[in-house]
């Protein structure tokens, strides 16, 4: 879809609802239908972020535009869709792909207006996953090969510029209207953009595309790219956020502190969760599970180490010489060989197991002191493979232990056996490679570093006692943090008291939270809805529950909202009744 085209299609969509220009057809048909506007346009929209999903694109020129004029029309968009569907009877689509297409596109239509009390786009300054960071990714995913891709990465990479000085205006816009980034979050970008820029372009990650590439007069082209148009304007925005943002910004880390703070956490809890339900009731199960975890990390303390003191056991943990790793080369190793075992043992739990390739990488250095381990999907075409990024800064401090939880999280049975298994649906529609639940790809993932130590990944009772000591802080520390007012020094306390992690750990995850307001809910908030779902079936199933029968249920529908895993489930336990 050409620019004038998508223009021309919000125009028609600001007239009226879409319903209403749509033939009369069946249900399933008009939510294809409002599926099918929805993905052209987000690919027209956010052309970078639906390669980075896997989507194939025909061009790779697009960049998004981050104005807010742009904004605007997209959630006329957004509106005009939303609208539309609720005149869909979905209880007419159930047990057809229409009913997954309907469940996607209601919950991206429906989380992200709900977000919209928050103004992101005003203060969107962000360690983790801000613009200046996913600029690696976009380098490592940018193709080249061919005069057109060549002459595409060019292109796209050129409008770069003006991307970093919108950026700057949406910024000044928040400052005036009071909506602003903690200032902490600020000083982390800054940091990151000052380690960046003293690397010359051609020894920086930034450079990936023109070391895949064949053209001596592409490279040249991407050096000159990078040192008279990128790092000028990288340094404009790094000088604005020093010298003009971090001075003006929130020096208080809770959302609260932003206009309609506590309503912008409900939403964000909810775009992350896909549920309706109230801070307090998160915390409150949080803490439980917290507790739950402790008492039986102390029963395996017990047994290793001769002590059910969390603190002893903790400290015996991080000073065990055998749970260390020389240097840098040898936790990469470690981490590899990790992912090898799972992916050999994925048979015996699961029918299908994909075959999809994935890659272990280390951050570049210049993100790795702020960075936390990550997964790329790979591209649905084949050209490229899955990324598992992992942290290899201060190499000394890094467990074999925590490393084979990474392992069981991030690849095999985590997100790369999850993801990689959705991509292969047959007949979904294209918005599920688009959209997705956090709460259901971070609940799994959870769910797998479990699931890891009953398949006997776990090479020693150190990572079985590492894995109880880190689930569940987030939904204690999050809303703790963002609705009730708590300090750093008591949410680090809290982080060091009752789980396991060195200083920096704990520090790293508290910015973590300061960032993604109510991200790091989800993993527990999923996880424990997979467990009560799978107690459910082996109580109600008793012999005849099948673990891969189990498994297909829950990932049969790729990466859905926690409400149809519970329906889709509940459905799969009474038909293996019957």
């Amino acid at each position: 879809m050409s620019r004038a085209a998508f223009a021309s299609l919000l125009v028609v969509l600001a007239a009226g609802p879409l319903a209403a220009q749509a033939p009369a057809s069946s249900d399933a048909a008009r939510v294809t239908a409002l599926a099918d506007r929805y993905v052209a346009a987000y690919v027209e929209a956010f052309p970078e972020d639906a390669e980075a999903s896997g989507v194939t694109l025909p061009r790779h020129d697009g960049l998004t535009d981050n104005s807010l004029r742009a904004l605007a029309a997209w959630r006329t968009l957004e509106d005009s869709l939303t609208w539309a569907l609720a005149t869909v009877n979905a209880a007419s689509l159930m047990d057809t792909p229409a009913w997954v297409t309907h469940g996607f596109l209601n919950e991206a239509l429906g989380s992200s207006r709900a977000a919209r009390v928050c103004r992101n786009e005003l203060w969107s300054v962000n360690h983790m996953f801000g613009w200046q960071a996913n600029l690696v990714v976009m380098a490592e995913q940018q193709p080249v090969g061919s005069a057109n891709n060549r002459a595409d990465a060019l292109a796209r990479w050129r409008k770069l510029p003006a991307y970093a000085d919108t950026e700057i205006a949406n910024l000044r816009t928040g400052v005036r209207a009071g909506y602003t980034a903690p200032r902490r979050l600020a000083e982390l970008v800054v940091l990151q953009l000052d380690d960046l820029l003293r690397t010359k372009p051609e020894d920086s990650p930034l450079f990936n595309p023109a070391t895949r590439d064949s053209s001596p007069e592409f490279r040249a082209a991407w050096t000159k790219l990078l040192s008279t148009t990128l790092w000028p304007a990288l340094t404009r925005y790094r000088d604005y956020l020093r010298n003009e943002y971090t001075p003006a910004a929130r020096e208080a880390v809770s959302l609260t502190a932003n206009p309609d703070g506590l309503a912008c956490y409900r939403a964000s809890f909810r775009r992350y969760t896909s549920l309706e339900r109230a801070p307090e009731e998160t915390y409150g199960l949080g803490e439980r599970t917290v507790a739950r975890y402790q008492r039986e990390a102390s029963a395996l303390g017990r047994r290793l180490f001769s002590t059910e003191n969390l603190d002893s056991i903790t400290a015996r943990l991080r000073a065990d010489p055998a749970n260390h790793l020389a240097d840098r080369d040898a936790v990469l190793a470690y981490a590899k060989d990790a992912v090898e075992r799972a992916r050999r043992d994925l048979p015996k739990w699961f029918d299908p197991v994909s075959r999809a390739s994935m890659v272990v990488t280390p951050y570049p250095e210049f993100l790795e002191r702020t960075a936390s381990s990550s997964y790329t999907p790979a591209a649905l075409d084949g050209s490229r493979p899955a990324t598992f990024r992992i942290v290899l800064y201060q190499p000394q401090d890094q467990l074999r232990s925590m490393l084979e939880i990474l392992a069981a999280h991030e690849a095999y049975p985590g997100h790369h056996l999850q993801t990689a298994l959705a991509q292969e649906l047959p007949g979904m529609h294209p918005i599920t490679q688009l959209v997705s639940t956090s709460a259901f790809t971070e609940g799994w993932a959870r769910y797998s570093e479990a699931l890891a130590e009953e398949m006997g990944l776990y090479t020693s009772d150190r990572a079985r006692i590492a894995r109880r000591t880190w689930p569940a802080h987030g939904m204690v520390v999050d809303p703790g943090v963002h609705v009730f007012g708590w300090p750093r020094e008591r949410a680090v306390r809290y982080i060091r008291s009752t789980g396991f992690g060195t200083p920096a750990f704990a520090e790293a995850l508290f910015d973590r939270i300061i960032a993604l307001p109510g991200q790091l809910t989800s993993y527990d908030t999923g996880g424990l809805l997979i467990f009560s779902l799978r107690e459910r079936a082996q109580r109600e199933l008793g012999p005849r529950f099948d673990i891969k029968r189990f498994h297909a249920a829950v990932l049969g529908n790729g990466s859905v909202t926690l409400p149809m895993l519970e329906q889709q489930v509940n459905a799969w336990i009474e038909k293996e009744r019957r």
